[in-house]
């Protein structure tokens, strides 16, 4: 996704209705948004698959991952 700079809370919980955005159906979860600041415009990959070790960007965690 393109991003222009700017504040960006990313949705941790799964619960938004807006997702990949935080829309604060967290609380009470015990679960908070990534908050990213973003200094230039830029196109990021967001995870989807909760397993980046840099989330709420991909690594590609998600190629080695194997369903059961």
């Amino acid at each position: 996704m393109s991003l222009k700079p700017g504040s960006y809370y990313f949705c941790a919980c799964g619960r938004s209705a807006n997702l990949p955005f935080c829309n604060g159906t967290h609380q009470g979860s015990g679960v908070g948004p990534f908050a990213v600041e973003i200094t230039e415009p830029q196109t990021v990959a967001i995870c989807a698959c909760r397993h980046s070790a840099s989330r709420p960007f991909c690594d590609g965690t998600h190629k080695s991952l194997t369903t059961e």
